[in-house]
């Protein structure tokens, strides 16, 4: 299973932030600058956080964003199930006919629902928070400064 590069660039957004100081915001260009991504793409990313309550942004020449939350109250599993539109892992039909041959004895669409299921849980036991933990390990690789 892939992710949408979109929630990679929104979790990328979302650890950058949460190893800033409370009240330090980011930019758009430092993100960029750090993970090599089109400002455009992050415009959109920044945009959409902040509508979904995770960021708020302040306009203006000194703006930026920052967490509209506690990184531990930002939970992956849910961002991600939000995030990703399509978890069809398996196309049960045949192009020509519209159904598979063998789907009413099928097993294989119910196992890769269940692990599917499991992939949530697993998401859901961790937090933004969780993904910050080696703080100073991040910051050095990102060339942040304390």
């Amino acid at each position: 299973m892939n992710l949408k590069k979109y929630t990679d660039f929104s979790l990328r957004v979302l650890i950058f932030v949460g190893l800033k100081p409370e009240d330090e915001l980011s930019t758009i260009k430092e993100v960029s600058d750090v993970y090599a991504i089109s400002p455009e793409h992050l415009r959109k990313v920044v945009h959409d956080l902040t509508k979904r309550g995770l960021l708020t942004s302040v306009r203006g020449r000194n703006g930026g964003f920052q967490l509209a939350k506690p990184a531990s109250d930002i939970n992956i599993g849910l961002l991600i199930r939000s995030l990703e539109s399509d978890f069809n892992l398996l196309e049960c039909f045949d192009k020509e006919t519209n159904h598979c041959v063998i789907s009413p004895g099928c097993s294989l669409k119910h196992v890769l629902n269940k692990a599917l299921f499991q992939f949530f849980k697993v998401l859901e036991e961790y937090t933004l928070e969780d993904l910050i933990q080696n703080e100073e390990e991040l910051k050095e690789l990102m060339g942040m400064k304390d």
